[in-house]
């Protein structure tokens, strides 16, 4: 059986550790596949095969309230102050279980395909361009604000129908929302995050009508219309939607791409082969993703009997933990995992998650992710730090504070 003992390695809260996690995930891992988290009451898994099993696990789900009581579990009730977070949550594809995430996710799946990217290909690289000539002309800039957020939070907003002069106040949103995500956020963070989600369910509420009134291509639009067998989604359910595409997508296109660049920067040698094109953005965003995990934990509860994972047994109410940024750098699934390497070219990481909650913007950040690659590579060949990167203060969403560049 695994150990039950907490991994005293693991401080999740330790500018070190925050700063490069990856040495004592790794030797955590190496000394076991799962350990007990008494400080945050979970089960925490540190190797590929366990999570990517575990993300496909129908006995665990991402919710428990479709089951069993919060009194069932020993859980508290949702605490009212942030009555508008969780009814933002409520019908978010990353909250559902089946049957209503079958049934949300195949009318989302209907509209939100890979050819609805591709027929907005040409926008996508339009913004890429437009803000890389802005880039160039200022010299020395921020990748993360001056392009990265500008960039993503425009394409989403392309793909949802949401008017460009919108796109700052999504971005401030966004920003506030995920902060809720962390294992520990204090009040004022909830209460940013709370406002936050209410200012944006009511923006996306405006937005549903004029579609309505006003019909279009775009995904808002769609999903409005969208039926099947004779179902259509209420606005409840396009509000958190639309909510969660923003959010999800954003912040993790924005975070691969400010920690990639980081990591091709510190590895020059595979810059070169990028700009050389010798390797095509495409392949190299796997392993972007696979490298420096935006999202370096996702969690489950356990809602039936009899589960075991790695040795452990566990019970109905157990909350399991995956931790992406370990698994990711398993030697059991991935030859030489520390080093990074844009040829590698493997799709079958875990960036996009697992199982039903694999990611349905996959499509959309495989695509943006590759021409900003393909931009930067071709226009900053030369490119060089200005400053020591920084990394955010949290453990759950990895992503840089800034990353200053200097074209040369």
């Amino acid at each position: 059986m695994a150990t039950t003992e907490p991994a005293p390695e693991l401080d999740f809260y330790d500018p070190a550790f925050l700063a490069d996690p990856y040495p004592a995930l790794g030797r955590v891992r190496e000394a076991t596949p799962v350990f007990r988290n008494e400080a945050t009451g979970q089960w925490m898994l540190t190797r590929f095969a366990d999570v990517n099993e575990t993300l496909r696990d129908r006995r665990l789900g991402r919710i428990y309230h479709h089951r069993y009581t919060h009194a069932d579990l020993g859980q508290p009730e949702p605490d009212p102050r942030w009555g508008s977070f969780h009814q933002h949550e409520r019908w978010s594809l990353l909250s559902l279980e089946p049957p209503d995430h079958t049934r949300i996710r195949k009318l989302v799946s209907k509209v939100f395909t890979s050819r609805s990217v591709t027929r907005i290909g040409a926008v996508i690289a339009e913004l890429s361009r437009e803000l890389i000539d802005r880039c160039r002309d200022m010299g020395t800039f921020d990748l993360l604000a001056d392009y990265a957020q500008r960039y993503s939070v425009a394409v989403v907003g392309e793909v949802l129908g949401v008017p460009r002069a919108d796109t700052q106040r999504l971005l401030d949103w966004s920003h506030a929302i995920v902060k809720m995500y962390e294992l520990s956020a204090s009040d004022d963070v909830k209460t940013r995050a709370n406002a936050a989600a209410g200012e944006f369910i009511d923006y996306t509420r405006e937005l549903i009508a004029d579609k309505r009134r006003s019909p279009d291509e775009r995904l808002v639009s769609q999903l409005a219309q969208v039926t099947e067998d004779g179902e259509r989604l209420s606005d409840d359910e396009i509000v958190s939607t639309t909510m969660v595409l923003l959010e999800a997508g954003h912040e993790a296109t924005v975070n691969t791409m400010g920690n990639g660049m980081k990591a091709l920067l510190e590895h020059r040698d595979q810059w070169r082969r990028l700009v050389a094109d010798e390797v095509d953005a495409a392949t190299a965003v796997e392993e972007l993703l696979r490298w420096d995990s935006p999202l370096q934990m996702f969690d489950r509860w356990v809602l039936e009997p009899g589960v075991e994972i790695a040795g452990q047994p566990l019970v109905v109410g157990d909350r399991v933990a995956m931790l992406f940024g370990s698994a990711q750098r398993d030697p059991r699934r991935f030859d030489h995992p520390d080093r990074f390497d844009v040829a590698r070219g493997d799709p079958t990481h875990i960036g996009f998650g697992g199982g039903i909650h694999f990611c349905v913007g996959a499509p959309l950040a495989r695509h943006e992710l590759a021409i900003a690659l393909a931009d930067l590579a071709t226009n900053f060949a030369n490119v060089e730090l200005a400053a020591e990167p920084v990394y955010h203060p949290t453990f759950v969403i990895r992503g840089l504070t800034e990353l200053r560049l200097t074209a040369r």
